[in-house]
C-alpha cells in the first residue's frame, strides 16, 4: 500500500474511532503527536502525545450511555496529500463535518472545518505528527460536546 493511502486509512481510521467512542483508540493514534485547538494558540490548547490527545477528548466529547459513541458520524472529504518518502513525512489538508442525531437532537450537521495534518513514520508506520484544528461552521454542539 502506498504511503497516500496509509495516511488516508489513517484519517478515516480517526473518524471511525472517535464515532465508536474508542477515546482510547484516538488518543492512541496520535502518540507521537501534538493537536491544536486552534493554530498559534497558547498552551491550553495544544494536547502532546497519547495522554494529551486522551485529555482532550475525555474532558470534552460526550458520550451517551446506551451505546457508549457520542451518536456522531465524522465524514473526512477532500484531502490533500504531500508525501516525502525520502524524508518519511507527509502534509494534508482535509475537511470535515460532523453529523449527530440524539434522542433530543434530530439529525444534523454541528460542526465543519478543515484538518491541517502532518505524518511521520516510524518504525516503518505512518503516524499522525501534528493536527490544527479549524471551524468554519458551527451549528448545535450542545449535544456532542461536554462544555
Amino acid at each position: 500500500m502506498d504511503s497516500a493511502r496509509q495516511i488516508e486509512n489513517l484519517l478515516y481510521t480517526y473518524a471511525e474511532r472517535i464515532d465508536l467512542g474508542d477515546l482510547d483508540g484516538v488518543a492512541e493514534l496520535f502518540t507521537h503527536a501534538t493537536i491544536f485547538g486552534q493554530e498559534n494558540g497558547p498552551p491550553e490548547t495544544q494536547f502532546h502525545g497519547r495522554e494529551g490527545a486522551r485529555k482532550m477528548y475525555g474532558m470534552s466529547t460526550r458520550l451517551y450511555e446506551d451505546d457508549g459513541t457520542p451518536k456522531t458520524k465524522h465524514i473526512t472529504t477532500n484531502p490533500i496529500i504531500e508525501v516525502d518518502d525520502e524524508a518519511g513525512t507527509a502534509r494534508c489538508r482535509s475537511y470535515y463535518c460532523v453529523v449527530q442525531a440524539t434522542p433530543a437532537l434530530p439529525l444534523q450537521p454541528i460542526i465543519a472545518g478543515r484538518y491541517h495534518d502532518t505524518f511521520q513514520v516510524i518504525d516503518g508506520q505512518w503516524w499522525f505528527a501534528t493536527r490544527t484544528l479549524f471551524v468554519d461552521l458551527m451549528g448545535d454542539l450542545s449535544q456532542h460536546l461536554k462544555w
